[in-house]
């Protein structure tokens, strides 16, 4: 503006530098504790031996690591870098930078805590209790202040579009977040879930499915809107092109969910929904990609000298890959084939470790030499982890596409005779050891190339002088006066307000649309009348189930295809869950389904199956649970828990809470009694009781009768 007075304000890098270095100790973190889940596949001895260890519980504090540690830092590092720059101010509230920063340091240490403990929920991506999860709410909503607060104050008129992704990222993980976490807490510790079996199933992946979305895809657009273009030195391709990507995106995203639930127990009408929303993401993600891509059109030459732009090139790319395979993955009938085998684990990694670490590799290592104002350290070194990330990627993903195909055919297969090929399970996890030992070897790479990011920051850091604030000036955002004729979506784009507002209609619709009815219509989940509560044992037995993470590896969902009711048994009833909180259906078979597992064998099996697996699995890769056999459990909440569990509407007796306990022993010492008759002495309250209790029940109920209720 012509003789418009400039106002003088600065930028604080700060709060971006220690985003940032949290990004890398974080990163590095996740990335070590997911190497060691990688090695325990095929060399269970990796547990260390110890409870706290194992696969079941590493493995929810891998994701979280890398999730919310590693990719969350970055996105609030992003944030804060390009944000204040767009917007021509510096961020609303520094206090509140701060508390943000940590707060959310102190939410991850949490999960480093508790998760190893047994402490969890079990919902994936979604697994800490209800006191993290309201610190999680807190924390988040003081973000969202920030930005909301820094976008009212701004200088610059409209909003960019990197700046609509991370106003819609933060509406709909709120949203995500504190629908999918509600829970009826029984002690400070734990909790039940609000939803029960289907419903809970729906809303798990409702948000499941759109964490992926709005925490590992929308916010990167985001950042891929700024830092690309700044990297390229080019304006993004096309602006209508990213209206078109930001709305159709966030609106078709929202509906995708239930495509994780294809085959299951869930009403046809939402798997439908699911599939159809899924196909039709293919447009708006394939847009992005390409406005990411046709952005660097007169700068490719810059790609093969500067390894910031081919990490950006690959990110975008591993994006477009990822966007392809998950509406191809929700077709039903290649979901008939991928669901439950590695071909899943491969999927998320492409982009994981592709779209999320390449992109937030090329951020850091733009922002490090402009903060610190001095050249990289070492471009070769840049290049190097380049090169052992892209490695890294294949060694890890391409056996994992194997060893899926490999499990889908040999689950398959029937003989000549009509009857299963390979019955027994473990003689699929057999073959398929050398692709977990190539998977781990990528990781391996992986790790390495991140390790040598670090030592270039630091030593770029060291080589340069850190600019604490970084000085600006612009004009002080003058009365906008109506424009006839002015193009719609610029005039929204002054109102952060209203913009907030139909971002947020568009997410709610399909969230609506699909959890409303599962919820309140009582036709999609036919009740079951021989279906009874878990007594106070097995209700023991599952918590204890799911403080050892099981179901990271064992599912409890028989599809009705023959070649799992051949093998497991009857295929499983949305009635036969109504009392699961959580639901526990899985999503990944490293072991047998085991929702028939109750009576199939004798008290004296499931012992020395938990004790020493391979005793009655030779070749198993479960590890022994052997304290189990010494380790006493408290039964002293379960009072509480079967109030809790009565004010959620398990339909327990009046005063059973009462009775509870001598219900448990007399369960207990038939269990012992059981054991003692096949030469196992064990004491009533130790934990492999509880267990046996529980894998005992499953799935038995169905067998009395299938009738349903009017």
């Amino acid at each position: 503006m012509s003789g418009a007075i400039l106002e003088k304000f600065s930028y604080d890098n700060k709060i971006v530098k220690y985003f940032g270095a949290a990004t890398m100790i974080w990163g590095l973190a996740g990335m070590l504790i997911g190497l060691l889940a990688a090695l325990q596949l095929f060399l269970p001895e990796a547990n260390l031996g110890n409870p706290y260890t194992t696969y079941g519980r590493i493995r929810p504090l891998h994701t979280n690591a890398v999730i919310f540690a590693f990719v969350g830092n970055a996105i609030f590092a992003g944030i804060y870098y390009s944000m204040p720059r767009l917007l021509k101010t510096p961020m609303w509230n520094k206090t509140m930078s701060w508390f943000h920063f940590w707060g959310w340091q102190i939410i991850i240490l949490s999960a480093v805590i508790t998760l190893p403990l047994g402490l969890t929920s079990s919902k994936e991506y979604a697994e800490l209790e209800w006191p993290i999860d309201i610190a999680i709410t807190i924390v988040w909503l003081a973000f969202g202040a920030n930005m909301i607060g820094t976008l009212l104050k701004r200088r610059e008129k409209h909003m960019y579009v990197a700046i609509w992704f991370y106003l819609a990222s933060f509406i709909t993980v709120a949203v995500l977040h504190v629908f999918n976490s509600l829970a009826l807490p029984v002690s400070f510790f734990k909790s039940y879930s609000a939803y029960a079996g289907v419903q809970d199933a729906l809303v798990q992946w409702w948000y499941g499915h759109n964490a992926v979305a709005f925490f590992l895809t929308t916010p990167f657009l985001g950042l891929m809107y700024y830092f690309l273009p700044k990297a390229a030195n080019r304006p993004v391709y096309s602006y209508k092109l990213s209206i078109v990507h930001f709305w159709s995106l966030i609106f078709l995203y929202i509906w995708a969910g239930p495509h994780h639930l294809l085959y299951t127990a869930l009403p046809e009408w939402a798997q439908i929904i699911g599939v159809a929303f899924s196909v039709m993401l293919i447009a708006p993600s394939w847009g992005g990609m390409v406005n990411g891509l046709l952005t660097l059109r007169g700068a490719w030459d810059k790609v093969r000298v500067d390894p910031v732009l081919k990490f950006m090139v690959v990110a975008v790319t591993a994006y477009g890959m990822s966007t392809f395979e998950g509406p191809l993955l929700s077709l039903k009938n290649v979901n008939a084939i991928a669901h439950y085998t590695d071909w899943i684990v491969a999927h998320v990694h492409i982009g994981a470790l592709g779209w999320n670490g390449f992109l937030t590799f090329s951020m850091l290592y733009w922002l490090w030499p402009r903060m610190w104002r001095t050249d990289l350290y070492s471009t070769k070194m840049a290049n190097t982890h380049f090169w052992l990330g892209t490695l890294g990627i294949l060694f890890y993903a391409l056996p994992l596409y194997v060893a899926a195909l490999t499990q889908s055919l040999m689950w398959k297969e029937f003989s000549e005779a009509g009857r299963l090929a390979y019955p027994n399970f473990l003689e699929t996890v057999i073959q398929i050891i050398p692709m977990y030992m190539l998977r781990a070897f990528g990781g391996f790479l992986y790790l390495s190339g991140a390790i040598l990011m670090c030592y270039n920051l630091i030593k770029t850091a060291k080589q340069g002088s850190f600019l604490k604030e970084e000085a600006d000036e612009a004009p002080a955002l003058a009365k906008h006066v109506e424009v006839k004729g002015e193009f719609w979506h610029r005039s929204w784009e002054r109102k952060p307000v209203f913009f907030s507002v139909m971002a947020t209609v568009a997410i709610l619709i399909g969230g609506l649309v699909e959890i409303v009815p599962t919820i309140l219509v009582k036709s999609n989940v036919p009740t079951i009348s021989s279906v009874m509560p878990y007594s106070a044992l097995e209700l023991q037995g599952r918590d204890l189930y799911i403080s050892h993470g099981c179901v990271g590896c064992h599912s409890q969902m028989i599809r009705p295809f023959r070649s799992e009711t051949e093998r497991y048994g009857e295929y499983s009833k949305a009635g036969e869950f109504v009392y699961d909180r959580p639901f526990l259906w899985g999503s990944k078979r490293t072991g047998p389904d085991l929702h028939r597992q109750g009576g199939k064998y004798p008290d004296s099996w499931h012992y020395h199956h938990m004790i020493d697996p391979q005793s009655m699995s030779p070749g198993s890769v479960m590890p022994p649970y052997s304290w189990m056999n010494t380790t006493m459990m408290d039964h002293g909440d379960v009072p509480a828990k079967i109030r809790t569990m009565q004010r959620l509407g398990v339909p327990y007796p009046e005063g059973y809470d009462q009775l509870a306990l001598g219900d448990l022993k007399i369960q207990a010492d038939m269990i012992v009694a059981n054991l003692k008759e096949s030469g196992i002495e064990v004491l009533p309250d130790t934990e492999i009781v509880a267990m046996i209790a529980y894998l005992q029940r499953l799935g038995t109920d169905i067998k009395k009768t299938t009738a349903t209720n009017p």
